[in-house]
């Protein structure tokens, strides 16, 4: 039996045990999901998709106790394999202290949930969700943990306005976020680092440590008079600084920006969300400076809808595109567009499994490098299967 899956075991056994402690105050919530992963060609999100992959394993599971009626702490364990990325060691995804001043303000402390979008603070959650993968041009899974949360501190509230203003919603934080060593954005810069090490003749040094930089934000989302209908802004700004051997890398303050809106009447339900996130990063290394000047820009409309009281449909056009530098954006190296089709059937409150195909035109997204040796092809089809167990 592989790590992996031992790993995973593991922190179902745990909570069960917890779990059967029968403990008035405590709350314990997890899932555990295994998936498989294959497309027409192209190899996907660090695995041999091509031939078909089983490397996409996932569990978590969260402890929360109410200390007294304002104050509240949690902890929640990860452990995921994708390909490549991750591994079977275990993660603190958050682990906080939650403090309700009074009806309208908190505080948050600790390695707290970032706000960003729909889902940010809520993508570690499999079961909530319809869909096996999110639309990966705003939130990319194998740069999962870099987003989710970070070091710090968070000021949080909501606010009527009036009888007829719908509600105000609003969090701001600061911390220090870290890259993933196994993550996707560290497996590019290792390409850059790789190839710039050796341009100067000296041997590639893998990171031992995590990349970094501080990170600040809020979101703001008002809660309209329409029923239903939700409206918000997230914002986030960040550096990131690191070194490999003789190389450093990073890039300054930077401003990211992020739109949605969410409709739910019913059985049916719309999302749309829009992201521009430029960033001036860089390698360097000696006098050698190379810049790599980024601008990312990515949207996505979806729809679902609750055929049954188990089984729930779906579909969402995904677009990404880097307008950075000098790059041609109608090339299909520099922009993904991906049309996805989705079922999710829940068997029972703790079993569900999900379905969906992938349409992909375009080859700035899900790829790298090092597992297209050959280059990818311009279109590809992807598909996602998942069960899941959740409690």
């Amino acid at each position: 039996m592989s790590r992996r899956v031992l790993a995973l075991l593991f922190l179902c056994a745990c909570a069960g045990t917890v779990f059967a402690q029968d403990l008035s105050n405590i709350q314990i919530h997890g899932f555990a999901t295994q998936g498989i992963l294959y497309s027409s060609t192209n190899n996907f999100l660090g695995a041999n998709t091509s031939a078909g992959s089983l490397q996409w394993t996932d569990g978590a599971v969260s402890v929360s106790d109410a200390i007294s009626d304002k104050l509240r702490v949690g902890i929640q364990l990860h452990m995921s394999q994708l390909g490549e990325f991750g591994g079977p060691e275990l993660q603190v995804d958050w682990a906080s202290g939650d403090y309700k001043l009074n009806d309208y303000a908190g505080i948050r402390a600790g390695k707290i949930k970032t706000p960003l979008g729909l889902f940010n603070d809520s993508q570690d959650v499999d079961a909530v969700h319809l869909w096996a993968l999110l639309p990966q041009g705003m939130y990319p899974i194998a740069n999962r943990s870099f987003y989710l949360s970070i070091l710090g501190g968070e000021y949080y509230g909501a606010a009527k306005l009036g009888n007829k203003g719908g509600t105000l919603v609003y969090r701001g934080y600061v911390g220090y976020r870290s890259l993933d060593i196994n993550g996707g954005y560290q497996n590019e810069i290792n390409s850059g680092v790789e190839s710039l090490e050796t341009g100067l003749g000296v041997p590639y040094t893998p990171p031992t440590t995590p990349s970094g930089g501080m990170s600040f934000g809020g979101d703001v989302r008002w809660i309209t008079p329409l029923k239903g209908l939700m409206i918000g802004e997230s914002t986030m700004i960040a550096d990131l600084h690191g070194s490999q051997g003789p190389v450093t890398f990073g890039q300054p303050l930077n401003g990211l920006t992020q739109y949605y809106t969410q409709f739910e009447k019913g059985k049916f339900f719309a999302d749309a969300e829009y992201r521009r996130q430029p960033v001036a990063f860089h390698e360097a290394a000696g006098p050698v400076y190379v810049p790599i000047p980024l601008d990312w820009r990515s949207w996505y409309v979806a729809t679902g809808y609750h055929v049954t009281e188990r089984l729930q449909l779906g579909t969402y056009y995904s677009h990404f595109v880097d307008a950075g530098g000098t790059n041609n954006t109608s090339l299909a190296a520099n922009y993904s567009k991906d049309w996805t089709v989705a079922a999710r059937y829940d068997f029972n409150s703790y079993f569900y499994a999900k379905l969906e195909e992938h349409f992909v035109h375009g080859t700035d997204g899900d790829y790298y490098a090092d597992d297209n040796p050959n280059g990818e092809k311009p279109r590809a089809n992807l598909l996602a299967a998942k069960i899941g167990f959740s409690f």
